[in-house]
């Protein structure tokens, strides 16, 4: 996600008098009446408005992300996380047993190998329907079996495309939950070794007493 500050060109400490100044100087020359290109004006104005709301901007200071200001792909990796979020808070072991963001990242991973192994499996099929419709030829009269064979590459190549967007989603959500340490309980000592200590300890006073 593109710097909201950067976009601005002010700190990270801004105040609303600074923000405002900052938007007017850039506005007059991002906006298209004055030349500007219509798409980064629109950036400068979810830039303005979201440092501008002090709820939204607390967040992007904590977090580096806001769902408004977040391209597609950012977006469906929130959506990813809130998911696996969800699935942590409904686990029923002892928080400190297991390693919630462990089990994140390793469902991230599975997902990715799907989500990679179904790419190459439709980009395989397409390439397999590529070669019956380079051997197909129609003497005369309308090419129903060509046009099929064409309309069902296309529908490939748009699960590709759904793939492909999937896979970026889940390796930026990765990214978001690289870094995290999870202070997991050291497990209990077994019975025998519990014994052990207790015996251990007995002897001890035995021999001091």
């Amino acid at each position: 996600m593109t710097d909201p500050y950067d976009i601005l060109g002010v700190k990270r400490d801004a105040d609303e008098a600074q923000l405002k100044a900052a938007y007017r100087r850039h506005a007059k020359i991002a906006h298209p009446d004055s030349g500007g290109d219509s798409e980064a004006f629109a950036h400068l104005q979810k830039a303005y408005e979201l440092l501008l709301d002090p709820v939204r901007r607390k967040v992007y200071d904590d977090t580096g992300y806001d769902v408004e200001f977040a391209d597609a792909a950012e977006l469906q990796a929130l959506v990813m996380i809130e998911k696996l979020v969800t699935d942590a808070v409904l686990d029923e072991r002892v928080p400190g047993s297991f390693d919630p963001v462990a089990v994140m990242q390793d469902s991230l991973s599975e997902e990715l190998r799907k989500a990679r192994f179904s790419k190459s499996e439709l980009e395989r099929h397409a390439s397999r329907i590529g070669l019956h419709l380079e051997r197909l030829e129609k003497q005369s009269g309308r090419d129903v079996l060509a046009h099929m064979f064409r309309a069902r590459i296309e529908a490939i190549g748009k699960a590709v495309a759904e793939t492909e967007a999937k896979i970026k989603a889940a390796e930026r959500a990765a990214d978001m939950l690289a870094g995290y340490i999870y202070d997991i309980d050291p497990p209990p000592l077994p019975d025998a070794a519990v014994a052990n200590i207790e015996w251990a300890e007995t002897s001890r006073s035995r021999s001091t007493g």
